[in-house]
């Protein structure tokens, strides 16, 4: 059984790094705003909205035979340029 001041300092510890990390993302976001509102006036073929779409929509799951790409693999330094070829 936990005592009290073991479940305070979890909750403190929980509370503050999810803090952190909103504060974080809050500063991320202003810094890059004027960023994506450029990026958004010049986007005239509609790649960022339709790049957006393929993230959010569902993958299907993968299938046992076939290879993966390692072009556009996590560490692949191309592998955001795919769209363009």
């Amino acid at each position: 059984m936990q005592t009290l001041a073991l479940q305070l300092t979890t909750t403190f510890v929980d509370d503050a790094i999810a803090f952190v990390t909103d504060i974080s993302r809050s500063i991320v976001e202003l810094a890059t705003a004027p960023i994506e509102r450029i990026a958004r006036a010049c986007d005239v073929a509609g790649v960022l909205e339709q790049r957006r779409a393929d993230i959010s929509a569902p993958r299907p799951a993968p299938h046992l035979g076939r290879r993966r790409n390692l072009r556009n693999g996590w560490f692949s330094l191309f592998g955001g340029l795919s769209e363009l070829t």
